[in-house]
Parts: structure tokens; sequence; C-alpha cells
């Protein structure tokens, strides 16, 4: 079947599930991302390309919600070497400043080679003539050169979700070229911030060669590719329903009761990464109380860690660490029924992160360098009040929009403390201004505005 419009992602957007009967079967995951496309998939005979996690083999295409999807699969050693290995491994850290240490395997980059050109290959057969392809991520940079070779005549888009490193960064990876040739196989090249398309650009012009001006590369085929940041964001309207929901209300009631209604509740929700600035943030809070600040009776923080790349090495030792330091925490400062910190290590659906986000007064996002960070617009979307207060990392993509929120350097425990203090400490009329200000750039700036000026911009490339 010719499908006018292909998304290309490592991921389904679909979780496996068990029915009421036993029989094993599909949900939508939770996620802009497919909120945002899903209209133009309907409009355009979409299909979604990628993994549905597992090993299973042979799976065949099928629909959920009326998404027309296409699962790959993966046997265990392309787990191993494609996403825990080159993905997470040597890409990650890289692109995240090496805030980890990167890791190089030949043995992996075959590995990932191999599973771009299956994606590939893939996208190649689903797309009709003159179709436009979506590809996503990290996890699959060669595929649009492999897609344009196979298929000339595609319009062919690349968003990147995480950040694009400096060179002195990039540099470093043997396959450097190779990415770089890989994504100039894409007609638009999206970016997170500006400072990504730059670095893109610069490396081309260095490392392959091409000519570039601004944000275009000219290539010896007559082709030209731009580069450009498309901020990507959340459906702030459906977050916004979703906490003003009785439900949502009542159940955010009963947090603040289950933390004995402290004066202040301090949350931070992240996946458990080591890129996120957990370890320094609890630290921080700790030291606040230590020093007589406030105390457990006035202040609570409530950290979710969501469950990460679980068979990672790097992932198992940070999990960890911050078990032993909750647990310290906790037993120099904490009273019975009253810990310092309330430690989660778990997912939890929408409904329950718009309660936490109403319950929290002060919203802590302190990644030590994220693409965007969207739980920092989601914290801003749920604040129906026009209330609460947002410490946030200027390392984080979301720092370029949300300039009202506290902005700290996540390295620096003294300027993190004292934020949290201020925010701690702010008064009513401060919260509003800044809220207020947050709230109306979100909304102007949703994922369907994202996502729409990505498609305008490709189908005019």
């Amino acid at each position: 079947m010719a499908n006018h419009l292909v998304i290309v992602a490592n991921r389904l957007p679909v979780d496996r599930v068990v029915g009421p009967d036993g029989a094993p079967g599909w949900r939508r995951s939770p996620g802009g991302l497919v909120s945002a496309i899903e209209p133009v998939m309907r409009s355009g005979d979409g299909v979604w390309v990628g993994w549905p996690g597992g090993t299973e083999q042979d799976l065949a295409p099928f629909e959920v919600d009326g998404l027309s999807l296409v699962p790959m699969s993966m046997t265990d050693e392309e787990i191993e070497g494609h996403y825990e290995g080159f993905s997470n491994g040597t890409l990650w850290p890289i692109y995240h400043d090496v805030v980890a240490k990167p890791e190089f395997h030949r043995e992996w980059w075959d590995s990932y080679v191999e599973v771009n050109r299956r994606f590939a290959e893939q996208a190649a057969e689903l797309a009709a003539e003159h179709a436009m392809v979506w590809v996503h991520d990290y996890q699959l940079q060669l595929v649009p050169q492999m897609l344009r070779e196979l298929r000339p005549d595609l319009r062919i888009g690349f968003y990147l979700h995480i950040p694009f490193p400096p060179a002195e960064l990039f540099q470093q990876l043997p396959w450097r070229r190779e990415i770089l040739e890989g994504l100039l196989g894409a007609d638009l090249l999206g970016f997170q911030l500006p400072g990504g398309a730059t670095n893109f650009v610069r490396l081309v012009r260095q490392r392959v060669g091409h000519k570039t001006h601004r944000n275009t590369i000219s290539l010896p085929d007559g082709r030209e590719v731009r580069a450009a940041a498309f901020p990507i964001s959340i459906d702030a309207a459906g977050f916004e329903e979703l906490a003003r929901d009785d439900e949502v209300v009542q159940r955010s009631k009963a947090i603040r009761e289950a933390l004995g209604n402290p004066r202040k509740v301090f949350l931070g929700i992240d996946r458990l990464d080591y890129t996120k600035g957990i370890h320094a943030r609890l630290r921080a809070f700790s030291e606040l109380i230590a020093e007589g600040h406030f105390s457990v009776e006035d202040a609570v923080f409530v950290q979710v860690a969501v469950p990460s790349r679980e068979r990672v090495e790097q992932y198992r030792i940070l999990r960890d660490d911050i078990d032993r330091l909750v647990g310290r925490i906790n037993g120099d400062l904490g009273r019975i029924g009253r810990p310092a910190i309330s430690y989660l290590h778990s997912s939890y659906p929408r409904e329950e992160m718009a309660a936490l986000y109403r319950t929290a007064d002060v919203m802590a996002v302190t990644p030590f360098r994220d693409g965007m960070n969207l739980v920092a617009k989601e914290y801003v979307a749920c604040r129906v009040e026009e209330d609460g207060a947002l410490v946030l990392s200027e390392f984080a993509g979301a720092a370029a929009e949300l300039r009202q929120a506290w902005l700290v350097n996540p390295y620096d425990i003294n300027g993190m403390k004292q934020a949290m203090l201020d925010a701690y400490h702010a008064d009513s009329k401060d919260l509003r201004r800044r809220m207020r200000a947050m709230r109306r750039t979100i909304a102007q700036h949703d994922v369907e505005a994202w996502a729409t000026r990505f498609m305008t911009e490709l189908e005019d490339s």
C-alpha cells in the first residue's frame, strides 16, 4: 500500500498491554509526538514505522485507534549493539556534553548501520511516489541518506529530539563523517535550538567540505539541505484540561494530605538518567534543610524517577547511587512519618502526573543537558491557578522559552540552593506574573504548531 506520509522512529507509539480477558494487546503511549502527528497521518494516508520493544520476530502491520503501524523486529544482539550500545552508550553521552564517558566499539557501529538500513528499506517500500518521510531521532541518523539512495523521489525530513553537540565533542566519534553524510540525505533537518543547527552546519563545512550559507548546505549534486530550529512542545490544552478534571483535583488534595500537608511541596519528575542532575538537586535540597532554612514539616521533596535502560550498567550504578543518597538524607534529616525526600522509582499515567504537577509548589527541572525537557512545559500547562514556581536548568532547551523560571546552573550547588530558596519564599504576586507569562508562551507554541511548521517547511523544501 502506498502512503503519502511515512513516520520513521525508533519506537512505535504504543505499549503492550494485557486485556481484561488476559489476551495481549496494544495501547497508545502517552506522549505529545503521536498526538501532534496523528491528524497529519490521518489526512495523508500516513503510516508509522518503529520497534515495539521486545524481541518478537515477524510481527504483522496492525492498527491502534485508527493509526496504521508497521512494527520492526530486533534481535537480542541488535538491542544490545544498536540500541543499548551505539545509540545509548556512544551517541547519548557525546550529544549530552559527555556527562558520562562514551564508549566506542566497532561491532556496535556495525549493528547501528544494519538496523538503520532495515528501517530505510521498510520506509522505501511503504512510501508512495513523491511521498514525505519524516525520520526521528539519534537512533536513526543514517536513514535519510540510505533512503535517498533507494528513493530519490521522496521528500525527507529529519528531527533530532536531543541536543546536537559542538564540534569539539562530535569530532571524537570515529564515524563522524558517516553520520554527517547520513543526515545530509534529508531535505530539512530540525533541531531543538538554533545552536544545534549551527553546530551541524559548521561541522558539515569543516568535515565534509560542502559549501554553506547561513543555515543552508549546498551539495555537489545541486540539492540544498536546510538546517533549522523547531523547538518541540506539548499538547498544552490537553494538559490544562486534565489539570482541571475533578478526579485529578481530588487526587492532588489526597497526595498533599498523604505528604502531611507541608507548607511547600517540591517536585522532580525525570527518567532515571545521569544527564538529569537528580543527585545534585536532592543534595541541594537536603543542605537547605540541614542548614535550617526550612524543616521537614515545612517542605518535602517528591522525586519521581522513571525506570530507564535498566540493562545498561551505567544506569544500574546510577539507580544504586540515588537509592543510597535518598536513604542517607532521610536517615539524617527525616522524622517518623516525615521523610525529607519521598522517592518513587516508577512510571505513572498522565492523570497521576497532572495531579503531581497540581500538588507541587516548586518544580525543579535541573538537567546537566537536555534537548528540550517537556516536563517543565507540562508543569506550566497544569498550573491553571497561575501559581507555582519553576526552577529550571539553563542547559535545558526549555530555558530559551521559559525565561520567567528561576534559571540555574545545575553544576553550581550553591546557586541551585539559592534559587530553590527564592522560589520557596516568592510572594504570590511574583509567582503569578512569572507563571502567566510562561503559560502564554506554551499556549501559543504547542506541539501541533511545532508539527505543522515542520511539515509545511518540508513540503516547501
